[in-house]
């Protein structure tokens, strides 16, 4: 059975101000598969944020589709969920209170919300921390409460967006291997936004890099690393090596052409 497939067809953007208009996204068609992980990267202001903006329902297309296993998407849904950059949790509710909020939007009752809610705090580390608040938290913390949040009401798709991006780097690294096991254990559909390329390439099954504004696709680059060795075995990897200098030099011509404009 499909599950979470993401299909974007002739995607256009264009945002209007008064009688000035800025096309952030040009003509752009990819696929995710059920339970892939794809990871975009593209220079600033290229529109990798509008485009999973685009994909949550958050915002119209200009013109275009994007469609969830076939059927056309009109706005946000419980079928996607997006993990942000900067938490976006309710400082008034505590750690459990704010894994239940989907639970509770989607009707469930309370011991369901609780026993769910309970589960994922459990599987993100969090045991013990459940009746603390936001303020009382590190950004770690912020963050696994952001996903278990997420997780917790069972989207089929996860839609993030530079989630790791305000971490330091043993952090980072910590939070990225927790993704990955996750993933491998619940089989989500992953589309995640990035500025970092080593990142991406550690992460990701395949990697599409965006032209500069307006974005579109320019080069789509399948990861193929050893998954099953540790971290520095696969950091240190010759193919891991290849791999993410070939993502960067297509970057960063998109980067260079960014400064002679």
């Amino acid at each position: 059975m499909i599950n979470g497939r993401v299909t974007v067809s002739d995607l256009n953007k264009v945002y209007r101000s008064g009688e000035e208009e800025t096309k952030a996204i040009d003509d752009l068609s990819f696929e995710v598969e059920g339970g892939e992980f794809l990871t975009v990267v593209g220079p600033s202001g290229c529109g990798k944020s509008t485009l999973l903006y685009l994909i949550a329902g958050f915002l119209d297309p200009t013109s275009g589709t994007i469609a969830v296993d076939g059927d056309p998407i009109s706005g946000p849904g419980t079928d996607r969920g997006v993990v942000f950059q900067d938490y976006a949790l309710f400082p008034w509710r505590t750690v459990e209170d704010n894994v239940m909020y989907g639970l509770e939007e989607n009707g469930a009752d309370e011991d369901e919300r609780r026993e769910t809610a309970q589960r994922f705090i459990d599987m993100m580390g969090l045991s013990g921390h459940e009746e603390k608040y936001p303020k009382e938290l590190s950004g770690g913390m912020k963050q696994r409460v952001a996903l278990a949040r997420t997780l917790a009401y069972d989207p089929k798709i996860l839609l993030m967006d530079e989630p790791f991006g305000a971490l330091d780097q043993p952090l980072r690294e910590s939070l990225q291997d927790h993704l990955l096991d996750i993933w491998r254990d619940i089989g989500k559909t992953v589309v995640f936004i990035t500025h970092d390329v080593e990142e991406a390439v550690y992460l990701s099954e395949r990697v599409m890099v965006m032209t500069n504004q307006p974005g579109t696709r320019k080069s789509v680059y399948d990861i193929d690393l050893d998954r099953t060795r540790s971290r520095e075995e696969v950091i240190t990897s010759d193919a891991f090596a290849e791999t993410k200098n070939e993502v960067w030099k297509s970057l960063h011509e998109e980067t260079q052409q960014d400064t002679r404009l």
